[in-house]
């Protein structure tokens, strides 16, 4: 993908922002996701020549952080957390409510394209588990019961 003008002037700016230009790298992958709504293959080639490092560098810092995603996602995009505190208080009953509510798997886009689900490492809010996050929003001290309400607001 060529980015679009302005998202290449922002390019810009971010690579003259830093001593190097790698080091703008994570801010260009965000640009680019930004802008198509997630990172294709031809967007990592773009960005590894763009910083002067291996497109398999690229590639392992695209599957390192969660928040860069490989494929397209859905208008609300469910981010369960799977970490040891959030297991403890429920998450899993959480993810499987989930599953059963939109009828997709872990990983899936619903077919009509307003969710995505998928679980992830620790999302910070360990004292106020179990949570989610819900594009960029959390949800936390979650129940069943508040996890309904939010998926019927959604609508």
């Amino acid at each position: 993908m060529i980015p679009g003008k302005e998202t290449e002037a922002r390019i810009d700016t971010a690579i003259r922002g830093y001593p190097r230009a790698q080091s703008a790298l994570l801010e260009i992958l965000h640009l680019i996701q930004k802008e198509r709504g997630y990172i294709a293959d031809e967007d990592m080639e773009y960005a590894a020549a763009r910083v002067g490092v291996p497109v398999a560098h690229v590639a392992g810092v695209v599957s390192f952080y969660t928040m860069l995603r490989r494929k397209p996602v859905g208008r609300h995009h469910i981010q369960v957390c799977r970490t040891l505190s959030c297991q403890l208080r429920g998450s899993r009953e959480i993810l499987e409510r989930l599953k059963k509510r939109l009828g997709i798997r872990e990983g899936e886009v619903t077919p009509d394209g307003r969710f995505s689900l998928v679980t992830v490492e620790c999302l910070g809010s360990c004292g106020t588990a179990p949570m989610m996050q819900v594009n960029d929003d959390y949800h936390e001290n979650l129940t069943l019961d508040r996890l309904d309400a939010l998926l019927d607001s959604m609508k």
